[in-house]
C-alpha cells in the first residue's frame, strides 16, 4: 500500500511550480500545472496528471487508454500461475524500527493461509522490512528472532504447494534513507537470497514501490538485486518493481527502462500494482467507475507485449460496493484474456491485524474476504 503516497500528493500545492512526481492536474484540480525545470505535466487519467522526467511542454489532452496494433489475445487456456494475496503484518510499524514482535508487528497466521490454500488460492506475498532482517546495516548480520519467524511461516506456505513471493516492503528506502549503494543493495540480495535459494516454490520480489526516486537508480537497483539472487545460486523467479509505486496505469510512461534488465536465467516478472480510486492510492472505497479498472491496464499490458516481457498484478483491490466489484471483475477478466503477458493477481491484503480494514482478506470476517472472496476464487 502507499503508506507515503499521500505526502506526494500534497507536494507543491501552493508552489509555483510543482516537484518532481507532484500532482499538476486532474479533474477539480485546482493548483499549479507547472513543474519543475526537467519534468513535465503528464496526464495519467481524466482525474490525475503528474510531473514526470523530460521537458515537454505540458500535455493538455487526456491520453486514450488503447494503443495500435492487433487486439490483445490470450494463452488458449486463459489460466493465471499465481493467484492469491498478500499477508500483511511484519512490515506494520515502520515509525518504530525495528521494533518489537507482538507490538509494533505480527506475522501471517498459519491457520487464515491454510483457509485460503484450501480454497484453491496458491500464492502468498509475503511482507517483510530489511530494516528487521538486517537492523545493524544492509550488509550485517540477520536479527536471528525475526528470520526464524520469517521463515516458519515461508516454509509453512510452501510445504503446503503454494509460493511464498517474499516482498521487502520498503519503497526504495533503509531507515527511511533512499537507497543508493547499489553495492550494499545487491550483498542484502545475495544474503537474503541464500536464505532461501533451495525451496523451489519462492519468488522474490526486489523491493515494493520503489517512489520519488531517480528513475536510473531504481533500474540500477532492480538490476543490483538479480545480480546478487544469482549470485546466491538462487534460480528462483524473481519480480521486478518500478517506479511511482509500480502503478500500471503510468508504467509505459514512468518505467519504459525498466524493459533493459537482465537475467541471465529469462525468470523476470514485471509486478505492477493497480487500486482503483480516483488517485490510484488504494486509500478509498470508491472506485471510478465500472471501466477503471481496465482503462488503467491497458497501455502496461500493450508494454508487456511489445517488449516481450510477462507481468503479475502484485497489488489491487476494490471496495465493498457494486461499482467496485464490477470494476475488479472486468480488470480480472481482461487480465485473464490476456495470459500471455499476465501470469496473476494477489489482492491487497489478508493479514491478522487489519480488523476492520476495508480491503482485508484475512478469513473469515476480513471486509473483502466476505465481499470479493467468490469472486476472486473464479480466476484460480
Amino acid at each position: 500500500m502507499k503508506y507515503l503516497f499521500a505526502l506526494s500528493l500534497l507536494t507543491g500545492l501552493s508552489a509555483a511550480q510543482n516537484a518532481a512526481w507532484a500532482q499538476c492536474g486532474g479533474e477539480s484540480w485546482s493548483g499549479s500545472k507547472t513543474c519543475v525545470s526537467g519534468y513535465k505535466c503528464t496526464v495519467v487519467n481524466q482525474w490525475y496528471s503528474q510531473c514526470v522526467p523530460g521537458s515537454e511542454a505540458p500535455t493538455t489532452t487526456l491520453k486514450t487508454t488503447t494503443q495500435g496494433g492487433t487486439s490483445p489475445t490470450g494463452t488458449p487456456d486463459g489460466k493465471f500461475i499465481y493467484v492469491g494475496t498478500n499477508e500483511a503484518g511484519a512490515e506494520f510499524g515502520e515509525t518504530n524500527l525495528p521494533g518489537i514482535w507482538g507490538k509494533h508487528f505480527t506475522f501471517p497466521d498459519p491457520a487464515a493461509i491454510d483457509t485460503l490454500i484450501s480454497q484453491g488460492y496458491n500464492s502468498f506475498r509475503v511482507q517483510l522490512r530489511m530494516e528487521r532482517t538486517n537492523p545493524s546495516s544492509m550488509t550485517g548480520a540477520f536479527d536471528t528472532a525475526y528470520m526464524k519467524n520469517l521463515t516458519n511461516i515461508v516454509n509453512h506456505i510452501t510445504g503446503k504447494g503454494a509460493y511464498a513471493i517474499l516482498d521487502p516492503h520498503n519503497y526504495g528506502r533503509y531507515f527511511d534513507k533512499i537507497i543508493t549503494n547499489t553495492a550494499d543493495f545487491q550483498t542484502w540480495w545475495k544474503n537474503f537470497a541464500t536464505q532461501f535459494k533451495s525451496n523451489d516454490h519462492i519468488v522474490f520480489d526486489t523491493n515494493n514501490e520503489y517512489n520519488t526516486m531517480d528513475q536510473a537508480l531504481v533500474v540500477s537497483l532492480n538490476q543490483a538485486a538479480i545480480d546478487g539472487i544469482r549470485a546466491a545460486g538462487a534460480t528462483q523467479t524473481i519480480f521486478v518493481e518500478g517506479n511511482q509505486w509500480s502503478g500500471a496505469w503510468s508504467w509505459p510512461d514512468v518505467n519504459d527502462s525498466m524493459k533493459s534488465l537482465k537475467d541471465p536465467l529469462d525468470k523476470i516478472v514485471y509486478e505492477m500494482h493497480q487500486y482503483l480510486d480516483s488517485d490510484s492510492s488504494g486509500t478509498s472505497a470508491t472506485c471510478v467507475s465500472t471501466t477503471i479498472g481496465v482503462e488503467r491496464v491497458k497501455a502496461a499490458t500493450e508494454w508487456l507485449r511489445k517488449n516481450k516481457k510477462v507481468g503479475i498484478l502484485g497489488e489491487f483491490a476494490g471496495g465493498p460496493n457494486e461499482t467496485c466489484k464490477t470494476a475488479v471483475k472486468n480488470m480480472l477478466d481482461y487480465l485473464k484474456a490476456n495470459t500471455d503477458v499476465w501470469k496473476g493477481v494477489t489482492w491487497w491484503a489478508a493479514g491478522p491485524w487489519w480488523a476492520d480494514y476495508m480491503f482485508s482478506f484475512e478469513p473469515s470476517s476480513g471486509t473483502g474476504y466476505q465481499y470479493y472472496n467468490s469472486l476472486l476464487k473464479t480466476y484460480i
